[in-house]
C-alpha cells in the first residue's frame, strides 16, 4: 500500500490525536481538578458525621439539657424528627450512607465484612464486595468536586481511599481531629465535599462530667440502678462536648469564608452504647438527630415525616447540581415531591454475633421480624463485659426484673414484634397477637411490605 501527500497528512493529523488522547489519559488519570460542571454558585456540602448518638438535644425537646450550637444549626435549616438509619451499627450504615443504597442490596450488610489495614499509603481490603457501585466522593470527584474524609471511614465493601478522597485525616481514618481546618487544602475557587467524623457517644475519656446521675430519668426498660443512670448521663455529657465541637466546626466555616456557601448535615450513624440501642434496630438504636443547614435549605423548619439515611447521598448530589445515579435507592428529601410511606432498617452479624432481624417503620407503627429466635437477644459479644450488661444479666438470673425489662434479657425472643409508636414510643407492648382488627389488619400490610 503506497501512501500519497493526502495520506501523509492525514496520518500525522490521526497521530497528533492520538498524541493528545494518550496524553491526556495519564495526566488525567488520577486528577481531581475542577470540571466543567463545576460553576461559582455551587455549594461545598459538608457532613458532620457523629458517632453512637441519640437525640436527646434540647432542640429535640429535650430538659436535661441545652444544645445551644446543635439548636441553631436547626434554626437555621431544617431538622428531622423521624430520620432512621437503616442499621443500628456503624459499618452497614455507613456503607448504606455513602452509596445511597440500601447495605442488604450491595452485600455490605455484615458488620465488619471488610477488614481494612493500613499499609503504607493504602487502606487494603480483604473481602472484596464493592460491586462497581459509585460511592458519593467518587461522584463528587467526576463532578470537580475536592473531596477529603476528616476520620472514620468502617465501609464494608473494597475501597481505595486515595480514589475516593483528595485528603483524608488521620492516615489510620478512625476519628477526627482537624474540625476547624478539615477544608484548608481545598483549591481557590473549588467546592469541596467532606466529612468531619465526630466521636460523640463515643467520647467519654474527653467529656466533663456536667449531668449527674440522680438528673437523669431511667427508660421503662431498664431497671432503675446506679449503673443505668451513670451511663445515661455519662451519654448526655458527651452530646454536651459534641455541642461544643459542632460550634467549633461552624465558627471555623465563618473565619476561613466558607458558611455561607457550605450545606451542612448533621448527623449521627446510629444510637448510643446503652443496650437496646446500638446493634438493634428499635428507634433509639436507628432513629437519630438529623439537621441540614445552609444555602438552598428553609430555615426554622421541622419535619415529621420518614426519612431514611440513604436519602442523604441523592440529596447531597442534587443541591450540589449533579445528577444521581440511576443505581441509587435514596431520594432527594428536598424535592417537592418526596415521601416515604416507610424506613427498612436490617441488622445482620455484628463483630462476631451472628444474627438477622428486619424492621419495617411506618408513621405510626414498627413491625420486626426475629429470624433466628433461638438466639438471646444478648448474644455474648465484646459488650458483654459491661457493667450494664452484667448487671441486666445478673438481675435475670436472680429473678428480679420486671416484666418488661427481662423481655431483652430471656434466652428467646418472638419470631415477629410489632409496636404502636404513638402510644409506646418505648416499644415495650409487643401487639403482635392483639386482638384487635385493626392492628391484625396493620400487621399484614407491614408483613407485606417487608416481603414484597
Amino acid at each position: 500500500l503506497k501512501f500519497n501527500d493526502s495520506n501523509k497528512i492525514t496520518m500525522k493529523i490521526i497521530s497528533l490525536i492520538l498524541l493528545y488522547l494518550s496524553f491526556s489519559l495519564v495526566t488525567g488519570q488520577n486528577s481531581h481538578q475542577p470540571s466543567p460542571e463545576v460553576g461559582p454558585a455551587q455549594p461545598n456540602i459538608l457532613w458532620i458525621y457523629v458517632e453512637d448518638t441519640n437525640g436527646w438535644m434540647s432542640c429535640y425537646g429535650d430538659k436535661v439539657i441545652e444544645t445551644p450550637n446543635i439548636d441553631q444549626l436547626a434554626s437555621n435549616g431544617i431538622r428531622f424528627d423521624r430520620a432512621y438509619m437503616t442499621a443500628g451499627v456503624c459499618s452497614p450504615t455507613r456503607s448504606a450512607n455513602i452509596t445511597g443504597m440500601y447495605q442488604t442490596s450491595i452485600g455490605a450488610h455484615e458488620h465488619y465484612s471488610s477488614f481494612s489495614m493500613w499499609r503504607g499509603n493504602k487502606m487494603e481490603s480483604w473481602e472484596p464486595n464493592h460491586l462497581g457501585v459509585k460511592t458519593v466522593p467518587e461522584i463528587f470527584q467526576a463532578a470537580g468536586y475536592y473531596t477529603f474524609n476528616d476520620g472514620k471511614f468502617h465501609y464494608n465493601f473494597v475501597y481505595d481511599e486515595d480514589d475516593l478522597y483528595d485528603h483524608v485525616h488521620p492516615p489510620m481514618g478512625f476519628h477526627g481531629a482537624r474540625k476547624g481546618t478539615a477544608w484548608s487544602e481545598c483549591p481557590e475557587g473549588q467546592p469541596f465535599f467532606g466529612q468531619i467524623q465526630l466521636r460523640g457517644g463515643k467520647n467519654l475519656r474527653n467529656s466533663p462530667a456536667i449531668i449527674k446521675p440522680e438528673e437523669v430519668k431511667v427508660h421503662p426498660y431498664y431497671p432503675d440502678h446506679q449503673v443505668f443512670r451513670q451511663m445515661i448521663a455519662d451519654h448526655y455529657n458527651t452530646i454536651l462536648e459534641l455541642d461544643r465541637i459542632t460550634g467549633e466546626i461552624v465558627r471555623a466555616l465563618k473565619r476561613d469564608g466558607h458558611y455561607e456557601n457550605t450545606v451542612i448535615f448533621f448527623f449521627s450513624d446510629h444510637g448510643c452504647a446503652l443496650p437496646r440501642h446500638k446493634q438493634f434496630i428499635y428507634d433509639e438504636g436507628i432513629r437519630v438527630p438529623f439537621i441540614a443547614s445552609g444555602p438552598g435549605i428553609e430555615s426554622g423548619k421541622v419535619r415529621s415525616d420518614l426519612v431514611s439515611g440513604i436519602d442523604l447521598a441523592p440529596t447531597s448530589l442534587a443541591l450540589a447540581g449533579i445528577r444521581t445515579p440511576d443505581s441509587m435507592q435514596g431520594q432527594n428529601m428536598l424535592s417537592a415531591d418526596y415521601h416515604r410511606d416507610y424506613v427498612i432498617s436490617a441488622r445482620d452479624r455484628c463483630d462476631f454475633t451472628i444474627d438477622r432481624i428486619r424492621a419495617v417503620t411506618t408513621q405510626r407503627f414498627k413491625y420486626m421480624r426475629n429470624f433466628m429466635t433461638d438466639k438471646p437477644y444478648l448474644q455474648p459479644n465484646y459488650r458483654s463485659e459491661s457493667a450494664a450488661m452484667k448487671l441486666l444479666a445478673r438481675m435475670h438470673k436472680e429473678g428480679t426484673l420486671n416484666e418488661v425489662q427481662d423481655r431483652f434479657a430471656s434466652e428467646v425472643r418472638p419470631a415477629e414484634e410489632f409496636y404502636d409508636l404513638v402510644n409506646d414510643p418505648h416499644e415495650t407492648e409487643n401487639l403482635i397477637h392483639s386482638a384487635d382488627r385493626n392492628i391484625s389488619l396493620e400487621i399484614a400490610r407491614h408483613r407485606d411490605i417487608l416481603y414484597r
